[in-house]
């Protein structure tokens, strides 16, 4: 076979090859725009960034710290909501420490709580003579977080505090003391960082208000 006709035939393979190349990544790029942003969705109005949520953990971090020093507190999140605060809180916490988490009864896939008082799952660990400190994400009427922290005062805890990221005090039917709060919100409807609507949103890195809860 002459030299020519090989020069040919590796010209015609590298456009070939070439061609493949381009028409794959023509339909990765087709597919990657086909799917929808959750995170810009304009179903959403952010009312919290996510900087703005972290500076204010590690303050709220820093105030633990202080009051806490040398007790080992067990830190106890509600899930799921709390998840994503739970953690950040945890690594601004300087100080010895324990985590157990609790899950109640809350929202279903409505976005008006019940009221309803029911504990999912319970502590693994006796609570007698530990202070206790209630990580909640959002503390609304009070009704299921006012028996909770009741409940952990009667199995004989030493101390028992509540940290909640938000607070929608416009919807407050039972008085709830919140030791370190995060941010006062208005009533209204709110998704993002573990707070969720029917299961969705929980992963974004931000509060934002859901302006049509039937909107896809």
């Amino acid at each position: 076979m002459s030299h020519h006709k090989v020069d040919s035939q590796q010209r015609i393979l590298q456009i070939v090859f070439q061609s493949v190349h381009l028409t794959r990544g023509d339909k990765l790029a087709i597919s990657s725009a086909q799917i929808p942003s959750e995170f810009s969705n304009p179903n959403l109005e952010v009312l919290l960034s996510e900087e703005q949520l972290q500076t204010r953990i590690k303050e709220l971090g820093g105030e633990i710290t202080r009051d806490y020093a040398g007790r080992n507190p067990l830190l106890i999140g509600v899930l799921k909501g709390a998840c994503f605060f739970l953690s950040d809180l945890l690594r601004a916490i300087d100080t010895r420490l324990s985590i157990e988490f609790m899950a109640i009864s809350s929202y279903g896939s409505s976005t008006r709580t019940s009221g309803e008082v029911r504990i999912m799952k319970d502590l693994d660990v006796p609570v007698e003579g530990r202070h206790i400190l209630v990580v909640e994400d959002i503390v609304d009427t009070g009704l299921t977080l006012s028996y909770l922290l009741a409940n952990l005062e009667s199995r004989g805890a030493a101390s028992v505090k509540l940290a909640a990221l938000l607070d929608k005090y416009e919807r407050r039917e039972k008085d709830v003391k919140i030791d370190y709060l995060g941010f006062k919100i208005p009533d209204e409807f709110v998704v993002g960082y573990g707070l969720d609507f029917a299961e969705r949103y929980r992963n974004l890195p931000f509060i934002a208000v859901l302006k049509n809860p039937n909107h896809e």
